[in-house]
């Protein structure tokens, strides 16, 4: 193995819309495009898209966002076309490019995910993936860089260049060990299911259920914490600020506790919500003091609770019969059956649509009979 210290190849810095198609124009029907992005995301809700780099057959490209309007450009040959586009880790990187590209890549081929597929771990990181499959270790000196700053230094143009040039040779060797086990649709299947969750842009619209500590709320409280996590969101999308900076969870569940009867009140007990002012501070306090009627408690589904009970002492079991499942299929039991989505499927007894698909066929009838 050895430190990637050399220079980068050369990648074409495109800034104008014209020079991207004809950049694009020129990928076959069946190429593999190596794809990435750099974007910063450290005070606003919507990650700023800052770079784009693309690479195919040695030829590479550093796309910038911010001087053109990219998606007339990417939507024909990406968006709508045959091309695979091969990206790692690749969630936050749609969710980036879903203003440009709202469906995503047409042919998406997740390199961690296809690593998980072919017994190389839950989650590993790019850097290590190519010095697994290449002996390359990459430089990782520029991760914390200003991606928005112009122009960029060679030493982050060099940084993102080579972001792109090893996942032709992990593609290909990712693609073979797929084929090899089988896994070519259980794989297509997950990078689906990646793409419509990271390109899905109107949020939770049952943003209570993640808090499970107000499982065993009254009905009405659970409605109005609904109320408010989706004011929340709403207002955070509004101002492109941190949902934290409006209302930290802590302080959201506080306040639908105890709901304040004044403004003085409620100022007093979110001192220090960076993107709270005075006119959302007046929204808020509407918002938990507006009644909560029958229609809202009946559109609010319940919070699941943790295991109790039965449901607990059958929770071991089910853990085992996934872990041999997994074991025998040689996966990562989390990228198999989370835990957190069994111990919600031993509390409701309902089909998880995490576990539809592939996993369905595997999971079901096992786990079906432990439920208590």
């Amino acid at each position: 193995m050895h430190l990637e210290t050399s220079l980068a190849p050369d990648a074409a810095w495109i800034e104008r819309r014209d020079d991207l198609q004809a950049w694009l124009a020129e990928l076959p029907g069946d190429a593999a495009l190596g794809f990435d992005t750099e974007f910063m995301r450290r005070n606003t809700f919507y990650p700023q898209l800052a770079l784009i780099q693309l690479g195919w057959n040695g030829r590479y490209a550093l796309v910038d966002p911010v001087a053109f309007e990219i998606g007339d450009a990417l939507q024909p040959s990406i968006g709508e076309g045959t091309a695979v586009t091969v990206m790692h880790s690749a969630s936050e990187d749609l969710e980036a490019l879903s203003p440009f590209l709202p469906n995503g890549p047409r042919q998406l081929f997740d390199t961690q995910i296809a690593a998980a597929f072919v017994g190389m771990g839950l989650g590993i990181s790019y850097r290590a993936l190519v010095a697994e499959l290449t002996g390359v270790e990459l430089d990782k000196g520029e991760t914390r860089s200003d991606w928005l700053q112009r122009p960029l230094t060679d030493s982050q143009r060099a940084y993102a260049t080579l972001d792109v040039v090893y996942l032709k040779p992990v593609h290909e060797q990712l693609a073979e060990r797929l084929m090899q086990r089988d896994r070519v649709a259980w794989h297509a299947e997950d990078c689906e299911r990646l793409k419509q969750r990271a390109c899905y842009r109107e949020g939770d619209p049952q943003p209570q259920r993640t808090f499970r500590s107000a499982s065993e709320w009254s009905p009405e409280q659970r409605a109005l914490l609904r109320r408010v996590l989706l004011w929340r969101d709403q207002s955070a999308r509004t101002l492109d600020r941190p949902r934290p900076w409006l209302l930290e969870d802590a302080a959201a569940m506080s306040l639908v506790q105890q709901v304040p009867r004044t403004a003085a009140e409620l100022d007093s007990r979110t001192r220090g919500q960076r993107a709270l002012r005075s006119p959302q501070r007046a929204e808020l306090l509407t918002v938990l003091l507006n009644p909560v009627d029958a229609d809202e408690i009946d559109a609010t589904q319940s919070i699941p609770e943790s295991p109790q009970g039965e449901a607990k002492r059958a929770l071991p079991a089910m853990k085992d019969c996934v872990d041999k499942l997994a074991g025998e299929l040689d996966l990562p039991a989390g990228l198999l059956c989370p835990r957190k989505v069994l111990e919600e499927y031993v509390v409701t007894a309902q089909w998880p649509e995490f576990l539809e698909g592939w996993r369905r066929q595997i999971l079901l009838e096992p786990l079906s009979r432990l439920l208590p």
